[in-house]
Order: structure tokens, then C-alpha cells, then sequence
């Protein structure tokens, strides 16, 4: 296979075939760039492919050079491929440049450049086959890195290569990552655009952030597979609503794949033309400012042409569930209320329900305080716990009610508990609840909710008037 070189604006020489995540081959001067005519066929079928044509340069030169040609063809980060006498550059543009480099793969490098080079700061993963007895030590100093015997033909250094790139960047668990991002509290927005082709365009997303006063800048992101991506990325321009507390639904549709969107949705256009949702909290019309690539998203970045906001309390988002502003009010409202409160708790301990014995013969209850005594709060619920040999964690609110028969105003929370006492402390299954052993309706009421809802692993908050056993949902 013969390839015809091209050449950058700055001068550096290039071969390239392909299309899909970016894949550089090293390659110095004195080698034929057709020996790479094997790996290029079998990479290039889905990757994008670019061979750079190196002179006889040191490593520090050749890192520059490598930088230049990816400036160059707006590439921002890439998969390294070096073979033999090439790794000293790889390994020099790699330490030079760690956020341009995804992985890195060295064949049969040759000691010198290991030796030389400062492995212990690659933090990217590592490839490098050769002789285990020269190599494993070297290795060792990588952070994450993986050896391999010698391939003996071009096709195996292929199928080495492409186990290599389809192996995931991080060691994480992609689900637990995901949990622990779930932590942070955020808002929900909806990004919108007139696209080129002046059709609106627009997704639910919490990955919004302001970014710069002076100029008047913020971001937002958007995964690579988002099949509104190309229309965001070319668009010239974008707007941010911040939804308000009472859009849930509206957050719910746009976060769907409907190509009906607006046809469901009041909105109008905004003063740089791009959609702007009636009912928002607050609203960001920009021109696009920057693309910046982001591993498997894209970063839009926008000037704000024109903004505006209201007083309505905006949507909240964490651990995967929907938050009102208006909801954590409600339990205000109610803990300061004249009436008597009771603050409770739907406690779980390896996945079965905790309760604890009241005063009836033969009764179970909710770890709860507030119905004799003083008015419940939280402190004194979390004292009650410890006194019981219970090391909860309290959630999010659950449920926030006033029981019209005796006038008590209701809050719930749900959490995890650790049982440190034997005794008091009564587990129950979920799919055997000892429901005659309640105390009154409103709590079978509640718990049939939370364990229906625990199915489906998506809680909702009640608030309003207990009635019949029935807590209104808020949407």
C-alpha cells in the first residue's frame, strides 16, 4: 500500500486515513512510513489514523513538531503509537503534553528512552511490548501499564492495537462514578438552539455552569453520542433555561428522544434567536464562544447576548431523583407551625425496613418523636437513634403532611441505618410488613408508597393534607 504524504500549514508532514477517535503513529526519518501500511488498513477502519512524518529530530523537537501537527488539524487529544527508536519522542510529547494523549502505546521501545524518561508521571494507560525481564520494572513505574510478548507479524501488532483502544480509559466503575457525581446537587436546565437549519433543537442537562462575569461567559456539556451534538457543536449559538420548581414534566420530555419537543412546550424566540422556554426560572441567550473537546463530551462554551430571571424557585436535581425548593419550605413551614410536629424516619438496614416498639401492647412504629412530649425535630430524632443503637444517615425528605384527624403536622425523611444494639430494634422484609402492628393508617399509607416506589428505585416527595390514607403527590 502506497500513501501520499501531505503537508501542515507549519510544515510538518502527514499521513492520514480514517475516521472515528483520533490514533497517532510516531514515526522518525529513518524509516519507510509504508511499513505501517498493515496497522493503518486494520486501525483505520475505525479510527481516524494520522501518521506523522518525523525528520531526524530529538525528542524534545519531535514533542514540538507532534504538537503542531495536532494544533494544526484541530485534534485535541489522540491515542500515541511509537515503535522501536520512536518511543523517546512519544514519551517526550506524552510528559510534554499529558492532556493531549489518551493512551499510550510503545512497541518494542528500546531501554535508553525508558530509562530516560519520567514513566512515573504518565498517568494516561500504558501499552508496551517486548521482553518481560527488561521491561516489567519499567513498567512498574507507570501508573496503569500492560505488557505484552514481542508481536511477531504487523497484523499482530494490529490486533494488540485495537484490544488496546477499545479498552476503558479509567479503572472506575462507570455506574459508581456516575453515583458519586449523583451527589452534587444541581440544578436542571433545558440548552436550546435554532440550529443552521432554523428548526429548534434542545435537551434536559444539569452540566451547566457560569464561568466568567467579565466577559459574561458560561458552559454547558454534551455527551459525544447525543444525536443533537453535531447541531449544538455547528449552531451559532445556544440558550440555558434554568427550570423552575414547577417543570419537572417539562424536564422529563426534553430529556426524551420525542422529536415533538415543541410542539409540547410554550416557548418563544429569544432575542439572538434561540428558543427560550415560558415558565423558567431564568434564561441565557448566547452566541457560541468555544468547543472545547472533553473525553466522551464536548464543552460549549457561550456569551451571553441577553439573560433574564424571575423570582420562582428553580428545579433541583441529586442521586438521580428531582428536588423542590418549595417541598424543603414545606417542612419548615410545618416544623415551625403552632401545632404538634412529629419528624420520622423510613430507616433501611440491609435492605429491610427499621422499626422500633411503642407504647401499645404488641405495637411497631417509624423511629419518629414529636407524638408525646415536645414538638420532633431533627436533633431529637438523631438522639433517639443513638439511644437505640442506630447510626443513620438521613436523606432527602419523604413525605411532609398534616394528619387532619389529630392536627400533627408530618415529616418523614428516608435514609440507611446501621444497627450497632441488639434489642429494641425490630427488621423487617419489605414483602412482609407487619402492617396490623402500625399505629395508624397514614403510616401503612406512606410505607405502601415507599415500598412501591423502592421497587421502581425513584422516590418522589408528598406534601399537603392527609386524607384517607392518600398524600398528594407534587409534581
Amino acid at each position: 500500500m502506497v500513501y501520499s504524504s501531505k503537508t501542515t500549514g507549519s510544515g510538518v508532514r502527514y499521513i492520514e486515513k480514517g475516521a472515528g477517535e483520533a490514533v497517532l503513529l510516531v514515526h522518525g526519518g529513518g524509516e519507510d512510513a509504508q511499513q505501517w501500511s498493515v496497522e493503518i488498513e486494520g486501525l483505520a477502519v475505525r479510527h481516524r489514523v494520522i501518521v506523522a512524518v518525523l525528520a531526524d529530530l530529538t525528542p524534545p523537537e519531535a514533542s514540538g513538531t507532534l504538537r503542531r501537527l495536532l494544533d494544526d488539524l484541530a485534534v485535541p487529544a489522540v491515542t500515541v503509537v511509537s515503535r522501536a527508536d520512536d518511543a523517546g519522542a512519544a514519551l517526550a510529547f506524552t510528559l510534554a503534553h499529558p492532556i493531549r494523549v489518551r493512551r499510550l502505546a510503545l512497541i518494542a521501545p528500546p531501554l535508553e528512552s525508558l530509562v530516560a524518561a519520567s514513566l512515573e508521571d504518565i498517568r494516561c494507560p500504558v501499552m508496551m511490548t517486548g521482553d518481560a525481564s527488561s521491561l516489567e520494572r519499567h513498567l512498574a513505574r507507570v501508573g496503569r501499564g500492560r505488557l505484552h510478548p514481542s508481536p511477531r507479524t504487523p497484523v499482530e501488532t494490529g490486533q494488540l492495537l485495537q484490544e488496546f483502544l477499545s479498552g476503558r480509559l479509567s479503572s472506575f466503575d462507570p455506574r459508581e462514578l456516575r453515583t458519586a457525581f449523583g451527589t452534587f446537587m444541581t440544578g436542571v436546565t433545558i440548552v436550546t438552539t435554532a440550529g443552521t437549519d432554523g428548526q429548534p433543537r434542545g435537551f434536559t442537562a444539569n452540566s451547566f455552569t457560569s464561568l466568567s462575569i467579565e466577559p459574561p461567559l458560561l458552559l454547558i456539556c454534551i455527551g459525544k453520542g447525543a444525536a443533537s451534538r453535531e447541531v449544538f457543536e455547528s449552531a451559532r449559538g445556544f440558550a440555558v433555561n434554568i427550570l423552575s420548581e414547577h417543570q419537572k414534566d417539562t424536564s422529563v420530555l426534553f430529556a426524551s428522544k420525542r422529536p415533538d419537543k415543541f410542539q409540547h412546550t410554550t416557548w418563544r424566540p429569544g432575542p439572538f434567536g434561540n428558543p427560550l422556554i415560558d415558565g423558567a426560572a431564568a434564561w441565557f441567550d448566547c452566541a457560541r464562544h468555544q468547543v472545547i473537546d472533553a473525553g466522551d463530551h464536548i464543552i460549549l462554551i457561550g456569551h451571553i447576548e441577553a439573560f433574564s430571571y424571575t423570582d420562582a424557585n428553580p428545579l433541583g436535581y441529586a442521586r438521580g431523583g428531582y428536588i423542590t425548593l418549595g417541598l424543603e419550605q414545606a417542612a419548615v413551614n410545618a416544623a415551625s407551625s403552632a401545632s404538634r410536629t412529629i419528624v420520622g424516619a423510613i430507616l433501611e438496614s440491609d435492605n429491610r425496613l427499621v422499626l422500633l416498639p411503642d407504647h401499645r401492647p404488641n405495637g411497631l412504629s417509624l423511629p419518629e418523636v414529636g407524638r408525646s412530649g415536645a414538638s420532633g425535630s431533627a436533633s431529637r430524632l438523631h438522639a433517639l437513634l443513638a439511644q437505640d443503637g442506630i447510626d443513620a444517615t438521613l436523606g432527602f425528605l419523604f413525605a411532609v403532611f398534616e394528619n387532619p384527624g389529630s392536627g400533627e403536622q408530618c415529616i418523614y425523611y428516608r435514609g440507611e441505618a446501621l444497627l450497632h444494639a441488639r434489642g429494641r430494634p425490630v427488621l423487617a422484609s419489605f414483602d412482609d410488613i407487619p402492617w396490623d402492628r402500625l399505629p395508624d393508617e397514614a403510616t401503612r399509607s406512606m410505607l405502601r408508597r415507599y415500598a412501591a416506589e423502592r421497587k421502581l428505585g425513584r422516590f418522589k416527595v408528598y406534601s399537603g393534607d392527609h386524607r384517607q390514607g392518600t398524600v398528594r403527590a407534587v409534581e
